[in-house]
């Protein structure tokens, strides 16, 4: 039954959504068991030519558990994974969730402090790493390290063109990393030799920990949120509900977002599989790679963040490439410009909406309706099974008044169960009742479409006001100089904070700091007007592209701009 009244958003959703899905019943193995059942001969994944069938991959999986357990990986244990995109990566991941084991992910390109501390907050025994890294992972304290050669996933002749003694072969071999690394085992050697797993060994229950997703959350500081089989296989579930429209065994998704990430992992792995879809893998994104994917396969769902579209669209463009094929790509991570949603619809014919979420949330919580309905500006309504509310964030057992902005709360079953080891934090983003604390500050719309106005922590507060800087940033996207903007707030000797902008502009342009702050002005309530503009090269960001407002807070700072 549909409780409209509580759930007023349920009116934006399509016919064919439902306001609820059924609660997982499968671990996640079982859910690829469920894929090979119905899937086996299809393509699993597609990696530079080479292709696994659902029925392969899921031999290759029996194997790595198998290899896990004869090391002594038993329930509960901690399994590291420092890989880029790359069937290996499927493979460790669903082979140590098979054994019971707690998967945790980690960017390959994090330098080794940053490593070192996620290690020695999950204690892994156990790590599965891209052979260009399996030194520094040595270097962690970890007991058995796996080495992961990406050309081994390669198909034959590829493989056979990396040996051959030319310039291009060396410098090919280089990016894909060492063959063999002193020291650790090899993951692809041990696996194609390993025995699949007995089946009469147990697997996980729906309810245990599956995997470890470090986070900085609202404070910054790298936790490792924990989310158990449930959960993941709810988001994955909930995203199948949502998009209706995509037909099982049929689809094929490129998977340009890293799935170490918690919005590529759900997307291009868990949900991918629960379809039954192929996924293209990709070790990081790269324009020409994508767009001769695109040429190739066809793929007809693309999860993505604004600037992958943008370049897409524009590449596109330029070498004639036809984007039709993709009639789905859902968006994340960061606001979404209108005129970037223009341009790919009129390019692909498909459609592109904007959703919301955070690695608590498994990570999908809110999105746009796959449909005409969606609404520019807004991140969309909750997924079905999901509530939220709206609460004064000084005090969140308070909800704010109908259309006042607030701090958006969260629950549902791809709510996480709380961070490792650090009840505190726990206590004070998880509140009774499930409720989510997001660090979102957002204003509801009358029929529930969810506008978010900024972060708290990312609050600039000068002379007792508040500023969001998303607010002035989107003023400043509007004067033609600009290519992109980030706002922040540095500190000063007296304790407030002055606006600042760091600003790029288009090329050949150099920027005028007194008419942009008189441009501001005409929009904007004078506190809110950055007191300095900053022109920058480049602005530092996450490997999805989102904008590291703390990184460059520090960059501004140390450099006395």
């Amino acid at each position: 039954m549909r409780d409209d009244a509580e759930r007023p958003w349920l009116s934006a959703y399509g016919p064919d959504v439902p306001a609820d899905i059924e609660p997982p019943r499968h671990n996640l193995p079982e859910v690829l068991d469920e894929a090979v059942r119905r899937f086996g001969d299809r393509p699993a994944l597609e990696f530079f030519g080479s292709v696994t069938t659902y029925r392969h991959l899921s031999d290759l999986v029996e194997r790595g558990a198998q290899v896990l357990h004869r090391l002594g990986v038993r329930k509960g244990d901690r399994v590291a994974l420092v890989l880029p995109n790359c069937p290996q990566h499927v493979v460790a991941f669903y082979s140590a969730l098979r054994v019971g084991a707690v998967v945790i992910e980690h960017n390959p390109l994090y330098t080794p402090e940053e490593l070192q501390v996620q290690f020695d907050d999950h204690k892994a025994r156990v790590a599965v790493c891209w052979s260009n890294v399996a030194s520094t992972v040595i270097d962690l304290g970890v007991e058995t390290v796996f080495s992961v050669d990406l050309a081994a996933a390669m198909p034959w002749r590829s493989r056979l063109a990396l040996k051959l003694p030319l310039a291009k072969a060396r410098a090919g071999r280089a990016k894909l990393g060492p063959a063999v690394v002193p020291g650790t085992r090899s993951w692809d050697d041990e696996v194609r030799a390993a025995t699949p797993l007995p089946g009469d060994i147990p697997g996980p229950e729906v309810s245990d920990i599956a995997l470890l997703q470090y986070t900085g959350g609202t404070t910054g500081t790298p936790k490792g949120a924990i989310l158990t089989h449930a959960n993941l296989a709810a988001n994955a579930a909930q995203g199948r509900a949502w998009m209706p429209a995509l037909r099982d065994g049929e689809e094929t998704v490129l998977a340009a977002l890293p799935i170490f990430h918690a919005y590529g992992l759900t997307f291009c792995l868990t949900f991918a599989v629960l379809l039954g879809a192929q996924v293209v893998l990709l070790p990081r994104f790269d324009v020409d790679q994508a767009l001769d994917v695109i040429r190739r396969i066809r793929p007809t769902f693309l999860p993505g963040v604004p600037p992958i579209y943008q370049r897409l669209a524009a590449g596109a463009r330029e070498r004639g490439i036809d984007l039709t094929c993709v009639r789905f790509g859902f968006s994340g991570a960061m606001s979404l410009p209108p005129d970037v949603v223009s341009e790919w619809e009129e390019l692909s014919g498909g459609l592109l909406i904007e959703g919301y979420g955070l690695s608590e949330a498994s990570p999908v919580a809110l999105g746009n309706p796959g449909s005409t309905g969606r609404r520019a500006g807004t991140v969309g309504v909750p997924f079905p099974s999901t509530r939220m509310r709206v609460v004064d964030p000084e005090h969140p057992d308070h909800d704010v008044p109908a259309g006042s902005p607030g701090e958006l709360l969260v629950a549902g079953p791809q709510v996480f169960s709380g961070y490792w080891g650090r009840p505190e934090e726990t206590a004070a983003t998880l509140l009774p009742g499930g409720w989510l604390r997001t660090g979102d500050v957002v204003v509801v719309d009358d029929d529930g479409y969810v506008r978010i106005v900024d972060r708290i922590k990312e609050l600039v507060i000068t002379g007792g006001f508040n500023v969001y800087p998303s607010e002035v940033e989107e003023i400043l996207r509007k004067h033609p100089d600009i290519k992109d903007v980030s706002v922040v707030g540095i500190p000063r000797s007296d304790g407030g904070e002055e606006v600042v902008a760091a600003v790029m502009v288009h090329e050949g342009v150099t920027i005028d700091a007194q008419e942009l702050r008189r441009f501001c002005r005409s929009h904007l309530a004078g506190y809110k007007v950055p007191v300095r503009m900053v022109q920058v090269d480049d602005l530092p960001r996450t490997i999805i592209g989102k904008v590291l407002r703390r990184e460059l807070v520090k960059i501004l700072t140390e450099d006395g701009r």
